[in-house]
């Protein structure tokens, strides 16, 4: 297997950290970004999730609409029926 050399520019706290927790692991830095790596290529996505703020402010916006077309109402909802107006108000 060929190999190469992979330069990443990281805090150096954030390094000294890694580097305490991959030894505390029982493996090396580059043991770990290997583990990264293949887990990325194997599953085609980032072993962790990545949303943006901007996503949580449309949520949020979009529960305050339905939290007020729900109080518009006369009728009482059940648990059920307001998580569906809910869910059908975000994903409009």
């Amino acid at each position: 297997m060929e190999t190469s050399i992979l330069n990443v520019r990281v805090d150096s706290n954030d390094k000294k950290n890694f580097e305490k927790f991959c030894s505390g692991a029982g493996m090396n830095v580059s043991t770990a970004v290997n583990m990264f790596i293949k887990t990325v290529i194997r599953e085609q996505k980032l072993p962790f999730e990545i949303k943006s703020q901007d996503y949580d402010k449309y949520i949020y916006e979009k529960l305050k609409e339905a939290e007020f077309q729900i109080a518009e109402t006369n009728k009482r909802y059940s648990h059920e029926e307001m998580l569906e107006k809910i869910d059908k108000i975000i994903n409009d």
